[in-house]
């Protein structure tokens, strides 16, 4: 099963998306159809809600009067904090039941409006946001909903904005034009990437990472990184140490391979193991016939770790999980640390990857390209342990 996180402004269109979505397979399940559920006539969430705001929010006929009561939390964020309270936990609970009874094989696709107020995007292996610009919004809910302007302005104002969307958005689908236009462009994420996504992510499969070419420096690496230690972070819990953004990805202006590396600590491989199941579900089946270190100087006795992959065919993810204080955990963000600060090691670095991928790289043979990079890390180590030394540096996962 594949949870896919849906969300988007108020009038950006996000229930075309969701109906095209339903169209194609997938389960949807709505936070506001539950919100309306959970807060039906004779509902313990209604009766919850009088006795909180009083009964000036019922309409005539006994159903909760959602202008009346908008218009009593709309400008009051404690009152507003209290509804949710009432609210939220319900339709959770609402929505795990069910998610419970969805096929193995679904593609649950759960339409949340407030999921990056929420800070809810790492709970999901893949989150799809819907944007429309602003004014187009106004339009929308001043002509289609029948909305006065200034509480339509009102109401996206107190939305998040869009770089907190764009933080959370592994997906960003534009809406400004006709419908047809993001129909056609959320049947393209269901071929390519939403359904083989749920088979890999079922069949406990790993991406491959392709030939080793590098490519440009991408300004996204580094946000795309944050999200992925994110949503790490959440699936590994308690146990967790901290999840870092390692590798070549990691440093600004560093051509690489377009791999993520992440770096998942944790006390003991013991916990390693024991926060497995929760890793895959978030989408990075585990590999055990990668259960050996790579990131240590040639030559050295193995390090023990283990490794996860990426169930996600539009994004390669390396996913190292270490004990905290080993030798591989350190090493790892040594030379991350290192290369970011000295643009000589940067420089050198950057040579050697070119030279082995012009030795190696068509032929995708990625074994010899490491094999041409080893002598260079034998001496990048010393340089990195005195810059290290001088620089009085110590571990930081950032």
């Amino acid at each position: 099963m594949l949870r896919v996180g849906l969300t988007g402004g108020i009038g950006s269109g996000k229930s075309t998306v969701a109906r095209r979505l339903v169209q194609r397979g997938a389960v949807l399940i709505d936070s506001d159809a539950i919100a309306r559920e959970v807060l039906a006539p004779g509902s313990e969430g209604l009766a919850e809600v009088i006795a909180e705001f009083g009964d000036g929010v019922l309409a005539e006929e006994g159903v909760l009067d959602r202008a009346a009561l908008a218009s009593v939390v709309f400008h009051d964020p404690e009152a507003r904090q209290r509804l949710n309270g009432i609210v939220h936990p319900r339709v959770r609970r609402r929505s795990d039941e069910l998610m419970a009874t969805a096929p193995a094989d679904a593609i649950v696709v759960q339409d949340v409006p407030l999921l990056v107020e929420g800070r809810m995007a790492p709970l999901f292996p893949l989150v799809v946001v819907v944007h429309a610009d602003a004014e187009e919004r106004v339009r929308r809910l001043v002509e289609l909903r029948g909305m006065p302007e200034s509480d339509a302005r009102a109401r996206i104002a107190t939305q998040a904005d869009d770089a907190a969307r764009r933080a959370a958005a592994d997906v960003w689908l534009d809406n400004d034009g006709a419908p047809a236009v993001v129909e056609a462009a959320v049947d393209a994420l269901w071929v390519d990437r939403l359904v083989p996504f749920e088979e890999n992510l079922r069949l406990r499969r790993t991406v491959g990472a392709g030939p080793p070419r590098l490519t440009r420096p991408d300004p996204e690496w580094s946000a795309e990184g944050a999200r992925l230690c994110a949503r790490v972070a959440a699936a590994a819990g308690d146990r967790g140490r901290g999840v870092a953004h390692i590798g070549s990805t990691a440093v600004p202006g560093l051509p690489a391979k377009d791999v993520i590396d992440l770096q998942l600590g944790v006390d003991s491989l013991a916990d390693a193991d024991a926060v497995r199941d929760a890793l895959q579900d978030a989408g990075f089946p585990w590999r055990a016939d990668i259960d050996r270190d790579n990131a240590k100087p040639p030559g050295s006795p193995p390090w023990p770790k283990r490794y996860h992959g990426s169930a996600d065919p539009a994004r390669v993810v390396h996913l190292h999980v270490r004990e905290v204080g080993s030798p591989g955990w350190r090493y790892a963000l040594l030379m991350r640390d290192w290369l970011r600060a000295d643009a000589a090691a940067r420089a050198d670095y950057l040579a050697v990857k070119q030279e082995a991928e012009a030795r190696y790289g068509g032929d995708g043979d990625a074994v010899r390209c490491v094999e041409v990079k080893e002598p260079w890390f034998d001496a990048a180590e010393l340089r990195a342990e005195a810059w290290a030394e001088t620089s009085a540096w110590s571990p930081s996962l950032h």
